[in-house]
């Protein structure tokens, strides 16, 4: 009964995160604003309970499953994929530089607010 209840749990956050992204027309996914939904519901409980954990866990598990479709898109798409190779190619480059970045800077300035080493 316990996983039952965390996969609804897990639904339902989908659900209401799909409902805000349709309602407010915005350009982000709804399974994004029910992880929201769900990170906030998580703080002001203050703990995992056992059958969200249960079936967060059951999820994680088969989680490499869910790459079986991408990678078969690959290789159907292949030719598409073979005539824009360079865009996506220095897509990739400059999204993954461009995220270092931030990543570094960010990372550089929690340091220094908080007095590490370095300085």
């Amino acid at each position: 009964m316990p996983l039952i209840m965390g996969m609804s749990v897990l639904l339902a956050c989908q659900f209401l995160g799909e409902m805000v992204a349709r309602g407010l027309t915005l350009p982000v996914p709804g399974p994004v604003f029910g992880m929201v939904i769900l990170l906030v519901g998580l703080l002001v409980m203050g703990r995992v309970p056992t059958g969200l954990r249960m079936a967060g866990e059951g999820l994680l598990r088969y989680l490499t499953l869910l790459f079986v479709p991408a990678g078969v898109g690959l290789m159907v798409h292949f030719a598409l994929i073979g005539r824009d190779l360079w865009s996506i190619l220095v897509t990739l480059m400059v999204s993954t530089g461009l995220t270092l970045a931030v990543t570094a800077w960010a990372l550089d300035r929690l340091n220094r607010r908080r007095g590490g080493e370095g300085q």
